[in-house]
C-alpha cells in the first residue's frame, strides 16, 4: 500500500497482523504454505481444533497473500514476508526494484529516503544493494508490515520504517529521494498525476531538493507533463511493461526503454520519424517500453527499415537482423482484411493454431479465432492492423536467426 490521504487502517487489522508474529503465528504460517484454497474451509475447520480462531483467519488471508506475492518477490521472499492486499496489488516487481536499487548504487547513493514505501518491497532491494534507508508511510498497519519484513529478511540494520506524512519528513541529509506516489483511489485508478498522493508536483519539488531522485508514475504518461530536467524511463519485464521513473540529477532530457531480465537500455538519440515503406519480408514488433518511451525511430535504424504505416508502431525491413528490442516476424502473406478470404487461406494451409496479433485494428482476437474454425497440423501468426491506413492482415511467423 502506498501513500493515502489518511490513514484508515482499523485497530482490528494491526492486532491481527501482530498476532502472526508471535511464535504461534508463525509456526501456522508454516504450516499453511503449501495448503490448496479449494481446501480452504476444511482446512480452517481443522485449525481451529489447535489454534484461537481469529488467529486461523488472520494466517489463511496472509497465506492467501503470500501465493499471490510469489510471483512478484519469488518463493523464497514471499514465503517469508509478510503482506497486505493493496501491498501485493501495488509493490514493484522484484527483478524491477532490483535494477533501480542498482541504478542507485551506481551513482554512489549510500543514505536515502524512500516516501510511499508501503510494504517495503523497494527498501528491500536497496538495502540488499548495500543502501542504508529511511522507509516512510502514513498508514500504520503498512508500516508494522514494513518493519517486518526488514526483519524477517534480516535488514532492519539498513531500513529504518518512520510512519509519518512524508512532506514532514526533512530529506535534506539523504544523498537520494524515491518517491512511489499512490495511483489507485477508491474508484480505481488514478489518471491524474496532481490526483496522485501524494502530487506530483510535490513529488517533482522534493526530487528536486535532493542530489539524485527517482519517481515512480504510471507509463502511460503524457510526454508533454515530463519535466525537462528529468530523465524519463520505462521498464518491461518479460515484455510487459511495469512502470515509468523519472530520473533527476542524471541525464537530463534523456528518454530510456530498459527491457528487463538482462538489463537491456535503449537511450534515444532524438531522430525524426521513420519513413513509411511497403511491407517488407520482415515485421518488427518493438517492445513495448520502447513504444511507450518514443524510440521506434532508434529501433528501426538500427534495423534499416521503416513504417508500415505512419500512425502504428510496426517497423518492417527486407532484412533479419538481430534486435534486443523487437521481435521479429518473417512475413508470407500481406492481404486487404477480409474475414472469408481469411478462413480459405487458412483451411487450404491445414492451419489449426493461430497466434493473433492486433495493433490499429477494430477487431477482437478471441472474436476472430471462434469465426475462423481452425483445424489442421500447421501454425500460423496472423497479425491485424493497418498498411499505409488501410485495414489489413499480415499472415507469417515467428523468425529464426
Amino acid at each position: 500500500m502506498r501513500h493515502v490521504p489518511a490513514p484508515n487502517t482499523q485497530p482490528d487489522a494491526t492486532t491481527a497482523f501482530a498476532a502472526l508474529l508471535t511464535d504461534e503465528g508463525r509456526r501456522l504460517l508454516d504450516e499453511l504454505r503449501d495448503h490448496d484454497p479449494a481446501q480452504e474451509l476444511a482446512t480452517a475447520t481443522r485449525l481451529r481444533r489447535s489454534y484461537p480462531a481469529e488467529l486461523v483467519s488472520a494466517a489463511l488471508g496472509q497465506a492467501r497473500l503470500r501465493q499471490r506475492a510469489v510471483a512478484k518477490f519469488g518463493a523464497d521472499d514471499a514465503y517469508r514476508m509478510f503482506f497486505t492486499p493493496n501491498g501485493v496489488e501495488q509493490s514493484t516487481r522484484k527483478t524491477v526494484a532490483e535494477y533501480r536499487a542498482a541504478r542507485f548504487a551506481a551513482l554512489g547513493v549510500r543514505r536515502l529516503a524512500d516516501l510511499c514505501c508501503g510494504i517495503g518491497g523497494d527498501a528491500i532491494a536497496l538495502a540488499r544493494a548495500g543502501v542504508s534507508v529511511l522507509a516512510v508511510d502514513r498508514d500504520p498497519l503498512t508500516c508494522e508490515v514494513a518493519r517486518a519484513n526488514a526483519a524477517a529478511l534480516g535488514l532492519s540494520e539498513l531500513i529504518e520504517v518512520r510512519c509519518a506524512d512524508v512532506a514532514e519528513i526533512d530529506t535534506s541529509s539523504y544523498d537520494a529521494v524515491f518517491v512511489d506516489p499512490a495511483r489507485r483511489g477508491g474508484r480505481g485508478r488514478i489518471f491524474d498525476p496532481e490526483a496522485y498522493s501524494p502530487p506530483l508536483s510535490w513529488a517533482i519539488d522534493a526530487a528536486r531538493r535532493a542530489p539524485h531522485a527517482a519517481l515512480k508514475i504510471a507509463p502511460g504518461v503524457p510526454h508533454e507533463a515530463i519535466p525537462e530536467d528529468a530523465e524519463a524511463e520505462w521498464i518491461s519485464d518479460g515484455g510487459d511493461v511495469k512502470e515509468a521513473v523519472l530520473w533527476f540529477g542524471t541525464a537530463a532530457g534523456a528518454r530510456r526503454a530498459t527491457l528487463l531480465p538482462g538489463t537491456r537500455s535503449l537511450v534515444g538519440a532524438g531522430l525524426p520519424d521513420p519513413s513509411v515503406r511497403p511491407v517488407g519480408r520482415y515485421l518488427y514488433e518493438p517492445d513495448g517500453a520502447v513504444i511507450r518511451a518514443h524510440l521506434v525511430a532508434d529501433v528501426a535504424r538500427e534495423l534499416a527499415g521503416g513504417l508500415i504505416d505512419e500512425t502504428i508502431a510496426y517497423v518492417t525491413s527486407d532484412r533479419l537482423t538481430e534486435t534486443a528490442y523487437a521481435t521479429a516476424y518473417e512475413i508470407t502473406d500481406v492481404l486487404p482484411f477480409h474475414l472469408k478470404k481469411l478462413k480459405a487461406l487458412l483451411r487450404e494451409r491445414e492451419v489449426g493454431v493461430v497466434t493473433v496479433k492486433k495493433r490499429g485494428s477494430a477487431v477482437e482476437p478471441e472474436e476472430l479465432r471462434k469465426k475462423l474454425k481452425l483445424a489442421g497440423p500447421h501454425s500460423c501468426t496472423i497479425v491485424l492492423t493497418r498498411v499505409a491506413g488501410a485495414p489489413a492482415m499480415l499472415l507469417g511467423h515467428p523468425a529464426k536467426a
